[in-house]
């Protein structure tokens, strides 16, 4: 009996691993085809508008990382150039010890800058071997080198374009992929992963099945359930016309927001300029109380001064009535 037990709980056990590493690989698909903008506008929307520019040809690629079950998710953005390659300006491969740009740098740098940077240019090198061109002698070098020029950071003369790591704050909360992330995370079953769970799990056998699970994970969801059986029956026969309307609410709701933006914009604006304003009437108020402070001595000596000659007048009158044996 301990022995069927023991069994029952390991089928069990890698039923739900395995469950899991089939939704989790399912998961990664549906983020490089659906959500890669929405994923990446959370991240850094400089970034997404760039992988929307369709000359730049970048695609994003998912996929695990770490050492213990469940996984993370990371991130890397590649281009495509279609054999032609792209020229990556830097100023480690630019500036050698031969020209007179080293000199020039130093001047402007400062030596202590400099100093740091051929140091700090050292360490590297001594860390990896494998830091320039002039290194790589095999291809193998040359993978090793193009993989420490994407993790360098651009201040020492890299790419800056390593492997990153995606939190569940990165993923939006309408689509179901925020439960399955939040799943992976924390082991809990939502609701909403709980009705969808066993139709993500089947293994596509044709095209359309394998649309409908990417329509599934990637459409956008409200934030209160379909109690109804009639709702959900009618969501689940029109995914075609729910989608519509959700893209519809979405713009929607993208020109309500950017709407409020501008009037926040605006007011703030406002508020500026009325600070400014008031601080400039501030400052005439502080600058007239200032020089009428500063012109108050100048009247004192003024009137001092008539003061001073008014004696002056007196004391002369004075002097001219003295008799003359009297000055001697």
């Amino acid at each position: 009996k301990s022995v069927h037990d023991s069994s029952v709980t390991y089928g069990c056990g890698t039923y739900s691993c395995q469950s899991g590493k089939n939704s989790s690989s399912y998961l990664n698909l549906f983020q490089e085809h659906c959500i890669t903008h929405e994923i990446m506008r959370r991240v850094s929307p400089t970034e997404a508008e760039l992988i929307k520019d369709p000359s730049m040809k970048c695609k994003v690629r998912f996929r695990f990382a770490g050492q213990e079950f469940p996984p993370f998710i990371v991130f890397k953005i590649f281009r495509h150039t279609q054999g032609k390659g792209s020229k990556y300006i830097s100023g480690k491969r630019i500036i050698s010890p031969s020209n007179e740009a080293a000199a020039d740098a130093c001047k402007l740098m400062g030596y202590r800058k400099y100093y740091e940077q051929i140091v700090q240019d050292e360490l590297q090198y001594q860390k990896q071997r494998i830091t320039d061109e002039t290194d790589v002698a095999t291809m193998k070098d040359y993978m090793h080198y193009i993989s420490n020029l994407d993790e360098t950071p651009a201040y020492f003369g890299g790419r800056n374009n390593c492997w990153r790591r995606l939190s569940l704050k990165n993923f939006p909360r309408t689509m179901i992929v925020y439960d399955i992330m939040d799943y992976a995370q924390s082991r809990t079953l939502s609701d909403r992963l709980k009705k969808e769970l066993k139709f993500l799990l089947l293994r596509p056998q044709n095209k359309e099945l394998w649309h409908d699970q990417l329509m599934a994970v990637s459409l956008i969801r409200s934030s209160f359930p379909c109690n109804s059986s009639v709702t959900s029956l009618f969501c689940s026969d029109r995914p075609t016309t729910v989608s519509m309307q959700s893209t519809r609410c979405s713009s929607q709701a993208r020109q309500k927001i950017a709407k409020m933006k501008r009037a926040y914009l605006c007011e703030k604006e406002r508020e500026a300029q009325k600070l400014d304003i008031k601080n400039r009437s501030d400052f005439t108020e502080h600058q007239e109380a200032t020089i009428s402070q500063v012109e108050k001595p100048e009247d004192q000596s003024i009137l001092t001064d008539e003061e001073w000659e008014h004696e002056a007048a007196k004391l002369y009158a004075w002097s001219q009535a003295l008799p003359l044996e009297d000055v001697g």
